[in-house]
């Protein structure tokens, strides 16, 4: 059997703590022995209180250590586990295999979805992305991995890095323009759930579309008149400047502006 700990406590450990949780008793064969947080009562909802720890010391002695916590703490981290030639993997989207201690086997388990505490996900939707120094802790990781999801995938750090970046255009930006959108309807008493069947269309049309195929709107029609309008009627500098550079992006098919 298998023995994992986390270590953290932000969204990423909390959902990982979950989807392990349910694969063990769907009958996985790996367990969850301990999860170290300095915060230990953000997770006392999630697991026994006697799996949780804050003190190094007492890091207990398992196969497997997955990193679950902010980028710029996963080095610092890594160094203060106390063992050595154990496998120890990150979850992060955008940092390489060596961002972890040399003193024990590096990898990286980097799931790929937007976290949110109090959000509940399936896990078995979430492609995860695998990486190891060697064959024997990749197939550990993928038995892991594939206990908790229908889609695992081998891949490198510079194909990592891309996805991340590709992630965030696709996700953290999305998001930012839908905040716009939001502040738009608000500031002229518009209720925002109006444009919600349109972002739910948007996000399944590419289901089945490429997102060239998919793009519509006045920037792709070349509508001069109709963008004109709309850069008139923004009051706000920086969404009219956001407006503006994507409309030259999608004229231009995302070549240099």
């Amino acid at each position: 059997m298998i023995k994992v700990s986390i270590i953290g406590s932000g969204n990423v450990a909390q959902h990982l703590i979950v989807a392990l949780q349910n694969s063990i008793i769907n009958g996985a064969n790996f367990e969850l022995v301990q999860v170290f947080s300095r915060q230990k009562a953000t997770l006392s909802h999630l697991l026994d209180f006697n799996k949780i720890t804050d003190n190094w010391k007492n890091l207990a002695e398992t196969d497997l250590y997955i990193i679950a916590v902010s980028d710029d703490a996963i080095s610092t981290v890594s160094e203060q586990i106390p063992f050595k030639n154990k496998l120890v993997v990150h979850t992060s989207g955008s940092l390489p295999l060596d961002s972890i201690d040399s003193n024990n086997r590096k990898g990286v388990f980097y799931p790929l979805q937007t976290f949110s505490k109090g959000k509940a996900i399936n896990f078995k939707t979430i492609p995860i992305c695998l990486e190891s120094q060697n064959a024997t802790d990749f197939q550990l990781l993928q038995k892991v991995a594939n206990a908790i999801s229908e889609s695992v995938f081998a891949i490198n750090s510079e194909q990592r890095k891309a996805l991340h970046v590709a992630a965030v255009f696709v996700n953290n930006f999305t998001n930012h323009l839908y905040k716009i959108g939001n502040d738009i309807c608000i500031e002229n008493n518009v209720p925002f759930e109006i444009l919600k069947p349109l972002i739910q269309e948007t996000a399944e049309k590419i289901m089945e579309l490429s997102p060239n195929e998919a793009q519509t709107g006045p920037a792709i029609r070349n509508d001069t008149a109709t963008i004109n309008t709309h850069l008139e009627f923004l009051s706000n500098e920086n969404q009219k400047n956001i407006y503006k550079i994507l409309t030259q992006s999608i004229q231009n098919n995302g070549k240099e502006l």
